[in-house]
């Protein structure tokens, strides 16, 4: 990766539908080797995927809960059985393994407290080998990225 590379990535991440040219034009490059360094990107997986940003309050999920989840155990196998049945859970938008006392840290979001209370007592307290559930509820987001840092040289 190089800084046209760094340029290409940072145009993308503010707008992943800018036309080549356009996006050329940003990096100062023409567009068939823009074209051509886009490809590398998405094959080394550099750039995974592209999506549309969603406003979760506008699109009816208002509630924000992040929910530290400690296991029993912390053995791969009950690392495994958590993580396999939390991605079946369309609610966890996130999930993170964690370093400390939490084993796994998810982003939750639902349409109200009901959807909430119903998620944890369906679905996540269901799962085998839960020691502890933890939840805090997000007032308001003032800061969300879809950026990398600069890189320092």
């Amino acid at each position: 990766m190089d800084a046209i590379d760094r340029r290409i990535l940072d145009a993308l991440m503010k707008n992943g539908r800018v036309p080549i040219v356009e996006l050329a034009e940003q990096v100062g490059l023409s567009p068939t080797p823009c074209r051509k360094r886009i490809a590398r990107l998405e094959e080394t997986g550099v750039i995974a995927r592209y999506a549309a940003v969603i406003d979760n309050e506008r699109a009816g999920f208002p509630i924000t809960a992040f929910v530290s989840v400690e296991l029993e155990r912390q053995d791969s196998e009950g690392l495994a059985l958590f993580e396999r049945r939390v991605l079946e859970f369309e609610e966890v938008v996130q999930g993170f393994l964690m370093t400390g006392s939490q084993d796994f840290l998810l982003r939750v979001v639902v349409e109200d407290l009901h959807a909430f209370e119903r998620f944890l007592q369906d679905k996540l307290t269901r799962i085998p080998g839960i020691r502890s559930v933890r939840s805090r509820f997000a007032l308001r987001q003032f800061v969300w990225r879809n950026r990398l840092p600069a890189v320092s040289s």
